[in-house]
């Protein structure tokens, strides 16, 4: 009771008992929302999934809501190249959510918030996006690169390379 109670005047959520995660002892759980096969928990730095795995903010390529389903795209980090760290979409993983939370508004807040910038270059055999995004817990930017089927890896790998040396040199990504 006393738990709850402190919940409801921090404006935070409670965790539910049978949450099999574990929380860092400073994460401050942001909402919760029961799904089909489990509870779906928001907190600062991340989004715990119903098995208990937490996918940071800034791994989360997109997030959808409609009809009751909470759609999450969750991107895998393939390598690095130069301080740059490129990504690949997994596929969307939907979120039955069974009761009313502001979770879904929590989701679009936050992973709109942990990107600073967005664009897509034209390259040989497709393109890319550039996402400088925020992690959570870290000081400075992630530059994030998702390229198109077909890219010319070689011609990227330049790109990213010019690009990360004139990020570094105006202070907006770490050494």
């Amino acid at each position: 009771m006393i738990k709850r109670l402190l919940a409801k005047l921090s404006g935070t959520a409670e965790v539910p008992a049978d949450f099999p995660g574990r929380l860092d002892p400073d994460e401050q759980v942001l909402s919760v929302a029961p799904c089909e096969d489990g509870s779906v928990v928001a907190t600062h730095l991340g989004l715990w999934l119903p098995e208990g795995r937490r996918v940071g903010w800034h791994l989360i390529s997109k997030a959808t809501w409609g009809g009751g389903v909470l759609t999450v795209t969750e991107a895998e980090e393939t390598r690095h190249v130069d301080g740059a760290v490129y990504l690949r979409d997994l596929r969307p993983q939907r979120l039955a959510l069974t009761g009313e939370s502001r979770l879904p508004d929590v989701v679009h807040e936050r992973v709109n918030r942990s990107i600073r910038s967005r664009h897509h270059r034209d390259l040989p055999g497709g393109g890319a996006w550039f996402v400088q995004r925020k992690v959570p817990g870290r000081n400075g930017i992630e530059l994030q690169i998702r390229p198109d089927q077909g890219t010319d890896e070689p011609a990227l790998d330049r790109l990213v390379g010019a690009l990360v040396e004139s990020l570094r040199q105006s202070r907006d990504l770490p050494s």
